[in-house]
């Protein structure tokens, strides 16, 4: 895992880099085609230990360590763009055609290691140990912060390619742009690639030419579904963390209406909203055990229960001398249960279908006469 983790950093680093050196670098510049190749030779050691390997079958979902089937495996999927995206510009460069031998050409294959994060965004939604909320704002933020920069730094490859300058969206605005620093024309080229992705266009940059004009049909097509895509997870996410408290409200308006229609009386009333209160409150609280426990098979089932229950049984008289055997029986049907203040747990003259065991609380008697019992 700290190994993955390394190589997921090394992955955002190759999401920003590639796109900016396609397109704004001519040649390559020192310290940065030296943090290339370093980043590349760790993906080229990560290419030899993937032979090593083992792999989930999803076949028979056994794992499969055999060295011969892994480097089967690897070499009929991802192993040529694996090593495609590894090689050095350099030499990149030589091996190209004349009329597409730019810098950074060949380094957006790199963009291919992105499945790394996705992978990573899918461990984290199942992780327990992350928010859910959170890990999901994090990738629709990811994926809109990638989207402009890579939109910003393919729109000034344009400008930067034409034949006339001027003719272009930075070039109407800033006749020397060739000549300003790398951090203003990214910083402009960003400022367009938002404006327009918000569909503010304020007007002081728009397309020259033909070729802007298509690009930008296209980026403001896809605009269309990215915004359509982060609009529908927010109203999920927000849905989902919604959903309880408004099935709570409509439940107790429900309650509500029935006992108005039924002209139940006042004291009933309150038990039944005070029930439905108290569900919500430990179902918002993870106290849901009895949910929880029929999700799982009867073995587990009856060692939670033996777990939770049975040094509470032992303790009731009722049950001293008993075999430890039927005590097991007995515990591995019981279920907890919360009861709110002042509501009825067993009506005179009830069909005794339930035997309750009080843990905590205070158990009063009513009838026919009145004992308090507490616990």
């Amino acid at each position: 895992r700290a190994w993955e983790t390394f190589l997921i950093i090394l992955v955002i680093y190759s999401a920003w880099v590639s796109p900016f050196e396609f397109g704004f670098l001519e040649d390559s510049r020192g310290s940065l085609a030296l943090v290339d190749n370093i980043v590349n030779a760790f993906f080229a050691i990560d290419i030899m230990l993937t032979f090593f390997v083992a792999y989930l079958d999803k076949a028979t979902y056994l794992l499969v360590d055999d060295r011969k089937k892994i480097a089967w495996r690897y070499l009929h999927s991802w192993f040529i763009l694996d090593v495609a995206s590894t090689i050095p510009s350099e030499i990149a460069r030589k091996m190209l055609p004349p009329k597409i031998r730019s810098y950074g050409f060949f380094n957006m294959l790199r963009l291919w290691r992105l499945r790394r994060v996705s992978a990573l965004f899918a461990r984290l939604e199942k992780d327990r140990n992350f928010n859910y909320f959170w890990v999901r704002c994090a990738k629709l933020i990811c994926v809109t912060v990638f989207a402009i920069h890579c939109a910003g730094c393919f729109y000034f490859l344009l400008a930067a390619r034409h034949h006339d300058p001027s003719q272009t969206w930075i070039g109407a605005s800033m006749p020397d742009f060739h000549e300003q620093s790398l951090w203003i024309q990214y910083v402009t080229s960003m400022y367009w690639s938002i404006t327009t992705l918000t569909t503010v266009g304020y007007g002081d940059l728009h397309a020259e030419n033909i070729g802007e004009m298509i690009f930008n049909t296209f980026y403001m097509l896809f605009n269309l579904g990215l915004t359509a895509y982060l609009i529908g997870n927010m109203t999920n996410l927000v849905v989902h963390g919604t959903r309880r408290t408004r099935k709570y409200r409509d439940t107790i308006q429900a309650a509500t209406g029935f006992a108005q229609r039924n002209q139940l009386p006042e004291r009933l009333q309150d038990q039944m909203i005070s029930h439905l209160s108290l569900k919500f409150r430990t179902d918002s609280e993870g106290l849901q055990q009895q949910e929880t426990l029929d999700a799982l098979p009867k073995a587990i089932r009856s060692s939670i229960s033996h777990y939770l229950f049975y040094s509470v049984v032992q303790k009731v008289y009722l049950f001293q001398g008993v075999s430890q055997d039927l005590l097991f029986q007995l515990v591995s049907e019981m279920k907890g249960e919360y009861f709110p203040p002042r509501e009825d747990v067993i009506l005179q003259n009830e069909a005794p279908t339930d035997f309750y065991i009080l843990v905590t609380g205070t158990l009063v008697k009513n009838f026919p006469f009145s004992e308090v019992f507490y616990c």
